[in-house]
């Protein structure tokens, strides 16, 4: 017999196979399409704001966003995996201490803001690399036929050492 824990990862595995939900954390500014049903007809409307709270919960898991709309703050809840959400995208990664931000509750305007995190690659991914070794592989061979002809060119210089050229020449140019 299946536990309930394990129906619900099941669950989350087909909804993860359909659509494909982004990392963000709290403290990201994200943009959520919400689908709205008026009628006949179906719409999307875009909810963009803070994300203050994450609760990962398998099939439970929900986020609260919030908004300043008209100088009223707006806070809204969605369930993570729920039909009604039809996208979301990450506008921003912010730089936070806490995993729940329900101080920005009683901030307003400058204090409210919250400072951009800087993510910093360092070389290629190594998944990234392999990809493109396997699509060049065969480019790669015509590209070392045509270099053997071509001269060799000289690295460039880097800007530091120009500064340097310029400063001397400057000098010279004085006395």
């Amino acid at each position: 017999m299946k536990n309930i824990e394990e129906i619900n990862r099941e669950s989350v595995k087909k909804i993860l196979a359909k659509k494909k939900i982004p990392e963000f954390f709290a403290g990201d500014t994200i943009k959520i399409g919400v689908r709205i049903s008026e009628g006949k007809r179906e719409r999307i409307q875009y909810f963009e704001g803070v994300c203050i709270a994450k609760k990962n919960r398998d099939i439970n898991s929900s986020f609260t966003v919030r908004k300043i709309s008209f100088g009223e703050g707006v806070e809204r809840t969605f369930a993570l995996y729920s039909s009604v959400i039809g996208s979301i995208k990450v506008i921003r990664s912010g730089k936070v201490k806490r995993a729940k931000l329900y101080y920005l509750r009683d901030r307003k305007g400058k204090s409210a803001r919250i400072s951009e995190k800087i993510k910093k690659t360092i070389g290629i991914d190594i998944s990234e690399q392999e990809q493109k070794e396997e699509v060049a592989k065969p480019t790669e061979e015509i590209k070392a036929d045509t270099k053997k002809d071509e001269p060799k060119k000289e690295p460039v210089q880097d800007t530091k050492q120009k500064t340097e050229q310029k400063k001397e020449e400057l000098k010279k140019n004085k006395k």
